[in-house]
């Protein structure tokens, strides 16, 4: 009996905690309109993308550059490809295709990119000049194979200084149980 009773009494402790985690996710669904903007050279950003956009059940838009980065492009090792001398010259603007998502239809803007060179790609950059994001809260993730997030939102709060940046972060393999946590507290700070 009493093992019968503390069964019970778990299955309705894990329902309840069960519909408290789903009605937090449909209060981050419907409280603010988000929008979730992201580069992605490999496809490692991509999914960190999709995975916000699928919890806060915000907009997915991804910034494509105009030229596309091939993987000559991305060789770090060489000081002459396309991202080195991007990242070397802090006014480097890299085009974009023609994707106009209405930021003004949003209240949170994710703005995800890779690490490159412990800064975001300028191509982020060129997203937020194109862009009128006064009044809006960014929230930056990236995905790095070795640097942490911490320079490249100093940099972006450095060179954006009347944006609203919220503290960023760094979703390599992020789970969905750790994107939610994450996207909860900074749904709360709002």
């Amino acid at each position: 009996m009493n093992k019968m009773i503390l069964t019970l009494a778990a299955v309705m402790t894990m329902s309840f905690a069960a519909c408290a985690q789903n009605k937090r996710e449909k209060s981050m669904q419907t409280e603010n309109k988000s929008l979730v903007v992201y580069f992605s050279a490999t496809g490692t950003t991509a999914q960190a993308a999709r995975t916000i956009a699928d919890v806060t059940g915000g907009t997915l838009c991804e910034i494509v550059p105009q030229q596309a980065y091939t993987s000559d492009d991305l060789d770090w090792n060489n000081r002459q490809s396309r991202s080195s001398v991007e990242m070397n010259n802090p006014q480097a603007r890299p085009a974009l295709k023609d994707t106009k998502p209405d930021v003004a239809a949003y209240d949170v803007i994710f703005i995800g990119y890779p690490i490159w060179w412990d800064q975001a790609p300028r191509i982020i950059n060129t997203f937020i000049e194109s862009y009128d994001l006064k009044g809006k809260t960014l929230v930056p993730f990236a995905t790095s194979g070795g640097s942490g997030i911490s320079n490249s939102v100093k940099e972006l709060r450095k060179a954006y200084p009347d944006l609203e940046w919220q503290d960023g972060k760094l979703l390599n393999r992020a789970g969905r149980n750790t994107v939610q946590n994450w996207v909860g507290d900074v749904v709360g700070k709002q």
